[in-house]
């Protein structure tokens, strides 16, 4: 009798010291080898193997406890993949709570309407937040890696504001991006006016992407995209120096000159008729939206009045008036 007694008292003794354990454990500030403390949980990990990920960071968390802890509360299928940050004074408990919130953290970048693809390029390569898995691909490589049909990355990304778990893939943002210009093309194209004279919706996003570069004053994109439209319709030169500037690359200096103009390219809308043969920048919504809906009007022209907004013009007389007063001067 006495022997059970005895047993029985170790049971208890022993069932206490793991209640109290585990409570000690839970409520304790995990030491960490760093401050803050980083570390990534991929697509389909289990609860063991985020375990093992965080004490692998430096976080004085045996996997063992923590796994046991989310069993015990019956959190183990419900861990949240993302880059996560954690910081001195956390306990066991608390990063649990975080792993099943998903509490990632994040970065982002904002991809700006107009910019070209080499500056869109250049601004994901230079993000700390990201892995540049591109870094080493080419412009041919890339597009397969985003899916792209398209052999020319110029205006293919939509420009947006764009979140990310710190320490992803710059690839994954180029698919973001990519997936969304198609979207918003495919439906400015859906709606687009009947007698548009365009042939393919890759058509109106290079002539959305002139109306960007052109566009000054928001409120004279429409105008600027019948503009463009009516001088296809008439088979006129489009005659628009962005273009220009495109075909010439890195070797323009910021000054644009007659010689430029008479300088042919593939780009160059003064010695070529028709649409140029890419987009040349990144176009927004609202370019899309109006080189797809132009509104009625019989205007050719347009110069820069030297406010941001333009001067309209229906005549060859009327622009050359025009040019007169606000450039000539």
């Amino acid at each position: 009798m006495r022997t059970f007694k005895l047993i029985l008292l170790l049971v208890i003794l022993g069932f206490i010291g793991v209640i109290v354990g585990s409570s000690w454990f839970t409520v304790r500030h995990l030491p960490m080898r760093s401050d803050p403390t980083a570390f990534s949980i991929p697509p389909g990990s289990s609860l063991r193997s985020a375990a093992q990920i965080i004490e692998t960071a430096g976080i004085d968390l045996p996997a063992w406890q923590l796994e046991l802890l989310g069993r015990v509360l019956g959190r183990s299928a419900k861990i949240k993949a993302g880059s996560y940050e954690v910081e001195g004074g956390l306990t066991a408990l608390a990063l649990l709570d975080k792993l099943t919130r998903g509490d990632v953290t994040q970065g982002e970048i904002v991809l700006v309407e107009g910019k070209t693809f080499r500056q869109f390029r250049a601004a994901l390569n230079e993000h700390p937040g990201l892995a540049h898995d591109s870094l080493k691909l080419s412009d041919a490589q890339l597009l397969m890696h985003v899916g792209a049909k398209e052999r020319h990355p110029e205006g293919l990304f939509f420009p947006d504001t764009y979140l990310f778990d710190k320490g992803s893939s710059d690839l994954d943002v180029y698919r973001r991006a990519y997936r969304a210009m198609q979207s918003r093309l495919a439906t400015a194209w859906g709606g687009r006016e009947s007698t548009l004279p365009l042939k393919t919706p890759y058509e109106l996003l290079i002539l959305a992407s002139i109306v960007e570069k052109e566009t000054g004053t928001p409120a004279d994109r429409p105008q600027i995209a019948a503009v463009f439209v009516n001088r296809l319709r008439r088979s006129m030169l489009l005659q628009t120096d962005p273009t220009v500037i495109y075909g010439l690359g890195p070797a323009f200096d910021g000054n644009l000159r007659k010689t430029d103009l008479l300088t042919d390219t593939p780009w160059n809308t003064y010695t070529r008729p028709g649409l140029p043969p890419t987009p040349i920048a990144m176009p927004g919504l609202a370019s899309l939206q109006a080189a797809a809906k132009p509104p009625p009007s019989d205007m050719l022209y347009f110069v820069a009045r030297g406010d941001g907004s333009s001067e309209f013009s229906a005549s060859l007389d009327e622009h050359n008036s025009a040019v007169a007063k606000y450039q000539k001067q």
